[in-house]
């Protein structure tokens, strides 16, 4: 090799051992956490951030020694990171309007042991207070960037909505906002990734809406209580016994999904497990139970009303119909259990309307069945065309029942991995609770099943 290319050689090594330095030293963040505060205050609305330095990629910060940060603070390359990094994809709303870009009133660096963004009042102080010393050793990967943002507004009663799209600035990013609404307690959300627009202070309508999506969303992603709803249609072919059951499912699932949302129910770590658990064993047992009543053969329907009878498939017995709704409500209990856990993150969005929101979220969830329901009846009507009924109920049910074991026995292995509950005054109390409730449930159940069967003409009527 001669001079020249020795030389050449020598170049390009230190030139990739420079980029590549230079690309570790921008590497994207893993977890990512953005602190704001919004309060609006008379004709301004004051946005205070927080965010961590090392997200503010492709930006080249003065440095000294290993990664120091040059003081005093670079302000305008501090001021273009935060135009390019927050103001850009912070998105606010005004009773529906996008206000226009923000005055950037302060930016400044800041330790990461620094507390000031536990209250506004600190947060806004510090922001607008001195800078670091001269002499502070601050890596620049460990310093937090403090940022407070000025719009105009028509008034502090304006309706506020936010969309902190800040998912660009690391893998995961995590958002945390506190609103500070005019006479009122502060309101706090958590935010993953990007949550789309949010009404901070929302009306009973909006808060309506986005909960009934939510319900029908969830109901649609949630493979479980998909499988558990299949189960139960299998055996039938008509819409209006189906939709009983499944209102059945849906007001049992809704006492518990409204207790727990009200802090009714268990905060044990063991908890959410046993609750999966029980699900899953919810799905065996419904297909368990639609394999042992077809393997032994339904026995011919009984003597019963007309109305009754042309509900339900003539190949089945009226007392299956009964205690199907009967089981699916004691199930639906328990499912209720399996939403909240799904819920408790977005109930941030309710504002003042909770109980509307609950409300909402079982109509969206209830919909979303119905919807299933609309697309699973002919589907299974198609295919007992071609294969007998029987063996595709039993054919069916066992593979549902193959997929529930397999769930029920991975939860149980986790289920295991928490100590068990302390039998002690607080575990008595809540379980006494529970138990009045359930009885009081029971007594509903038993009383509206001896009206219905009192309201027939005929009564119940013997087994033919």
């Amino acid at each position: 090799m001669t001079l020249t290319g020795a030389r050449t050689l020598t170049i390009a090594t230190v030139w990739a051992i420079c980029v590549v330095a230079q690309l570790r030293a921008h590497d994207i963040p893993v977890d990512v956490l953005v602190q704001m505060f919004v309060k609006p205050e008379g004709q301004r609305l004051s946005v205070l951030v927080r965010v961590p330095l090392a997200a503010m990629r492709d930006v080249n910060f003065p440095l000294h020694g290993q990664n120091f940060l040059n003081f005093p603070e670079p302000d305008e390359l501090l001021r273009d990171a935060t135009r390019l990094w927050i103001m850009e994809p912070l998105a606010i709303e005004a009773d529906g309007v996008r206000l226009g870009a923000p005055r950037l009133a302060a930016v400044r660096i800041s330790l990461p042991s620094d507390k000031s963004f536990a209250t506004y009042d600190d947060a806004l102080a510090h922001i607008h207070g001195p800078p670091l010393a001269a002499t502070t050793e601050l890596p620049w990967n460990q310093a937090m960037l403090d940022i407070s943002l000025e719009y105009p507004i028509a008034s502090d009663r304006v309706q506020l909505a936010v969309r902190p799209a800040f998912e660009r600035l690391g893998v995961r990013v995590v958002t945390v906002l506190r609103f500070l609404p005019p006479g009122g307690a502060v309101r706090a959300f958590e935010f993953a990734g990007d949550p789309g627009l949010v009404q901070l202070d929302p009306s009973w309508r909006q808060a309506a809406w986005r909960f009934v999506t939510l319900g029908f969303t969830h109901i649609l992603d949630g493979t479980d209580h998909l499988l558990f709803l299949f189960c139960l249609v299998i055996p039938f072919r008509r819409l209006r016994p189906l939709i009983l059951i499944v209102t059945a499912f849906t007001v049992a699932h809704s006492i518990t999904l409204i207790a727990s949302a009200f802090d009714l129910a268990p905060d044990a770590l063991w908890f959410p497990p046993l609750i999966e658990t029980l699900i899953a064993m919810s799905i065996f047992y419904m297909a368990l139970a639609n394999i042992l009543s077809n393997a032994r053969g339904a026995p011919p329907p009984r003597a019963a009303a007309p109305a009754l009878e042309d509900s339900l498939s003539s190949r089945r017995p009226r007392a299956l119909f009964r205690g199907r709704w009967l089981i699916t409500f004691v199930f639906g209990l328990v499912h209720g259990f399996g939403f909240s856990f799904a819920l408790k993150q977005t109930l941030q969005f309710a504002g003042a309307h909770l109980l509307t929101s609950l409300f909402a979220f079982n109509i969206g969830i209830e919909l979303g069945q119905i919807a299933v329901l609309l697309v699973l009846i002919p589907a299974l009507h198609l295919l007992f065309r071609f294969v007998a009924e029987r063996m595709g109920i039993i054919i069916l049910s066992a593979l549902a029942a193959h997929t529930a074991w397999h769930w029920m026995s991975e939860r149980f292995d986790r289920l295991r991995q928490f100590n068990a509950p302390a039998f002690d005054a607080a575990f008595a109390a809540g379980a006494l609770r529970w138990l009045i409730g359930g009885v009081a449930v029971a007594g509903v159940a038993w009383a509206w099943r001896v009206t219905v069967n009192a309201r027939r003409p005929n009564g119940p009527g013997p087994t033919r």
